[in-house]
């Protein structure tokens, strides 16, 4: 049964990993943007663009009052699913806090407190489920102690800001080497034992005490979850981000302890404790340190430091992956793992999940799309060798112009997917469109735009999408969340927002905001050479076919318009 368990929570564990920063397909607020500091980008789906697409072609030009409620209303949209995706990963995060060994030994002799105290199970039931309310009322303050102590304006920039990523970046190293046994993140005794002693009285007060001295004594082994859930929730952005996780992860925590209370029967049933709950711990370690990558890439990448390309951000994952299987094999052991005499069939098992997740990543090293990842990685073009455009065609090779030199290039060619050659100016953009005689196709994208990413790997490497988008299109990708300073002499003060505008970032996030009425990354709007808006414009939508369709009416508004 233990080993079952092992089984079913790494494999979950494992499995969710790549998606740490996309969990939903359509709507996400996994990119926040760099906004002018009071507008809040999110990341959404086609579905909740929808609305906004219809409006855009007659609101181009309106009030920035009804720009701000538009704006509000996609937030509140977004944030209902992205709050949702919060809460079920504290959820999972809550079940794997379960088998750490701070706390899994504790659920008999805690059951078994209730029961012999309480002398009925009825009344064993309800300390119990009280019990379970405390556990959840003390973890959602925490939450939402973050969200006080950072601040809503904080939160929101909190995706892209060097300091944060870094520092989370930091912290999650040091949790995962805390579960790998370097060391035990522990408060401070004298405020435990206080806490402790408070259980001891009777009455309700007792209860929430001693679920407090639950959660204080197992911290040096939820304290990473914890940690790497409220980075995760505070990273989107969302007010409530942080208080949702807590909320999940205490839900979860707190289930086991009413319903052995209702059954108690169900503790034979328990696996005993014993050497395997410290594997839980090594393993989730080793998944610590692959996730604190990420946020060392959204520094690199906003910031254009380029030290952690695609393939040297695969090498590490690889490294780490290839370390955890070894482990599993018996082969290394860490300060607190006990013998392995055999290896068993569950461990085995998942070994080989683990070996063949590592075969899977290794031919990304030399440019494989690993599509079911693609989001998560740093962009393909940062990836100094790629044998699938070794024999490409150069791009834009049929797109000549009078413009000598594309502005932003130097900074922005390593986010544009190879075989594309857009301009990363609106003004250049339009000026091709004159002299081509083609649309623009606006691309709203972002350095760490994680429905970006998925677009351009799974859609825009379609054939057919490709051909339009280099055949039919002048190409304008306008990063909304660069941190690269504008020239002094082009800061200005925004009219949308009343805000300094000094960024190529916010400049282009203003310009969308102001412009479009709207906040979402990736948007798509195709205009003509003056800037007009002719056909509704789209979000994320990972259909191929209705993204040439798109692309097809939009070229086809674009001819009758020129025609007339």
């Amino acid at each position: 049964m233990k080993k079952v368990l092992l089984l079913l929570l790494m494999a979950s564990m494992f499995i969710a990993l790549p998606a740490v920063k996309s969990y939903a397909i359509v709507t996400q607020d996994t990119t926040a943007t760099a906004p002018p500091d009071d507008i809040v980008f999110t990341e959404v789906g086609s579905a909740q663009d929808s609305a906004a697409n219809h409006l855009v072609k007659d609101t181009v030009k309106k009030d920035t009052a009804k720009a701000t409620a538009l704006k509000t209303t996609k937030t509140s949209d977004s944030e209902k699913l992205t709050l949702w995706q919060t809460f079920l990963k504290g959820l999972l995060f809550g079940f794997a806090a379960i088998l750490m060994p701070c706390i899994f030994p504790m659920l008999p002799l805690t059951v078994s407190f209730f029961t012999k105290k309480a002398g009925s199970k009825s009344k064993a039931v309800g300390q119990a489920v009280i019990y379970g309310l405390s556990i959840i009322i003390i973890y959602v303050a925490l939450g939402m102690l973050v969200t006080i102590a950072f601040g809503s304006d904080a939160l929101n920039a909190l995706s892209t800001n060097g300091i944060f990523n870094t520092f989370f970046f930091l912290m999650l190293v040091v949790f995962g080497a805390s579960f790998l046994g370097a060391f035990e993140i522990t408060l401070p005794s004298a405020f435990v034992n206080k806490i402790d002693a408070k259980s001891d009285k009777g009455g309700l007060m007792g209860i929430f005490f001693m679920a407090f001295s639950l959660a204080l004594v197992s911290f040096s082994c939820t304290g990473p979850l914890i940690g790497t859930l409220l980075v995760d929730a505070a990273s989107k952005g969302d007010r409530l981000g942080p208080a949702i996780g807590m909320f999940g992860f205490s839900f979860a925590l707190a289930i086991p302890f009413a319903l052995f209370a209702l059954f108690p029967s169900l503790l034979k049933s328990l696996p005993k404790s014993g050497g395997w709950l410290n594997s839980v711990k090594v393993v989730l370690g080793f998944i610590e340190l692959a996730f604190a990558f990420k946020f060392l890439s959204n520094v690199d990448l906003a910031y254009h430091l380029n030290l952690l390309d695609r393939e040297v951000f695969l090498a590490i994952w690889i490294a780490i992956f290839t370390l955890m299987g070894i482990y599993l094999l018996g082969k290394i052991k860490f300060s607190h793992d006990s013998d392995l005499p055999y290896l068993s069939v569950p461990r085995t098992f998942l070994a080989i999940l683990v070996f063949a997740w590592v075969v899977y990543l290794i031919p990304g090293m030399w440019g494989a799309p690993l599509k079911s990842i693609s989001a998560f990685l740093p962009p393909t073009a940062t990836q100094d060798f790629d044998l699938n455009n070794l024999t490409a065609a150069p791009a834009g090779s049929g797109n000549k112009t009078s413009i000598k030199e594309k502005k932003y290039a130097e900074l922005f060619h390593r986010l544009t997917p190879k075989g594309f050659d857009p301009y990363y100016d609106y003004e250049q953009a339009k000026q091709a469109s004159k002299e081509l005689g083609k649309p623009v196709l606006i691309d709203f994208t972002g350095w760490n735009c994680v429905n970006c990413r998925k677009m351009e790997n799974n859609v825009w490497s379609n054939p057919e999408v490709a051909k339009r988008l280099k055949n039919d299109f002048v190409m304008a990708e306008l990063v909304v969340d660069d941190k690269t300073e504008l020239p002094v002499a082009e800061h200005y003060v925004s009219t949308f927002s009343n805000k300094k505008i000094n960024t190529i970032g916010k400049k282009w996030s203003d310009f969308q905001a102001a412009t479009f009425n709207s906040n979402s990354q990736p948007q798509y709007v195709i205009v003509d050479s003056d800037g007009n808006v002719l056909v509704p414009p789209q979000g994320a939508d990972y259909e191929p076919e209705n993204y040439i369709k798109f692309l097809d009416s939009g070229k086809a508004a674009f001819q009758k318009k020129t025609n007339e």
